[in-house]
């Protein structure tokens, strides 16, 4: 498939996370994201990507056992469930970032990967889990243990780099090399200290690896993150690093992008950073200092 019609979603937070019951807060967040599903398969949108743990708020700012509660197992839980359901009678492939109960009865920040026939490709759990300030991702998530997964789907090869993740070009090169073509990269990120390097970071790994990255983030002020503002500027970027659509700042969107397939082949033709790779020599990139 040459040319794929790929769509982000960025959301503000629908519920009220200091009132509403775990179940309140999921189904009004489902709705809302079932709205902007439906509007892009009437776009004719072929993939989408959901942004991180996009059925609660962003709870790691606030140390609060509650949402422990509101993990699911991956599959089978309701919301997977939901999102098989969808792809199958959208013919969508949807990539879905929750927080997961996983069979070890550890939990994980992971996306469900989806294909446009419903199948359960499989899931990419969230590596690189921060700690800064506040903000305890460590509390709520376990350290991802599957690996850089590459799926196979019905619009090409769909890996998973989930927010923090970013910042780390390792994992990107791994998704690559696993033969990602386009990698989505969830993410819940707020005003401060990562908004001058939003639109750097991908639009530079598109580059190094030759691929297209899709990166979503939310949007609004949640009352567990305080003043904090999420500033949604989602957008997709080509191989080139060319940003091509990009949602508002300071509300919901739906991003959609036509995203050419045919320039990874032409873009890696021409630079020849596989072909020059020395791996031997990178002896300290695999090592803790």
């Amino acid at each position: 498939m040459s040319t794929v019609k790929a769509a982000l979603i960025q959301m503000e937070l629908k519920a009220d996370p200091l009132g509403d019951s775990l179940d309140a807060i999921r189904d009004k967040m489902t709705e809302a994201h079932m709205a902007l599903i439906e509007d892009a398969a009437s776009q004719g949108v072929q993939v989408m990507g959901l942004q991180e743990v996009w059925t609660m708020p962003y709870f790691p700012a606030e140390i609060d056992d509650r949402w422990f509660a509101s993990a699911e197992a991956i599959p089978e839980g309701p919301t997977t469930q939901l999102m098989m359901e969808t792809a199958k009678r959208l013919n969508m492939v949807i990539v879905s970032p929750i927080y997961e109960l996983g069979d070890d009865d550890k939990l994980y920040n992971t996306a469900a990967v989806i294909d446009a026939d419903g199948r359960y490709c499989g899931k990419f759990r969230k590596i690189h889990i921060p700690k800064v300030g506040k903000f305890d991702e460590k509390y709520y998530f376990a350290d991802g243990n599957l690996g850089f997964p590459v799926f196979e789907t019905a619009v090409g090869k769909v890996g998973v780099y989930i927010c923090y993740d970013r910042h780390f070009p390792e994992g990107w090169r791994e998704l690559a090399l696993n033969g990602a073509e386009l990698v989505f990269n969830p993410s819940a990120t707020f005003r401060g200290l990562s908004d001058h390097i939003w639109t750097l970071e991908q639009p530079g790994a598109a580059i190094a690896n030759g691929i297209f990255i899709g990166a979503n983030n939310r949007v609004g002020v949640e009352p567990v993150i305080g003043n904090h503002q999420f500033y949604g500027s989602s957008y997709f970027t080509d191989p080139r690093g060319n940003v091509l659509d990009q949602g508002p700042d300071d509300r919901d969107a739906l991003v959609v992008s036509d995203l050419d397939f045919g320039l990874i082949r032409e873009v890696r033709d021409q630079w020849q950073f596989y072909r020059d790779r020395r791996p031997e020599t990178y002896v300290h990139a695999a090592r803790r200092p």
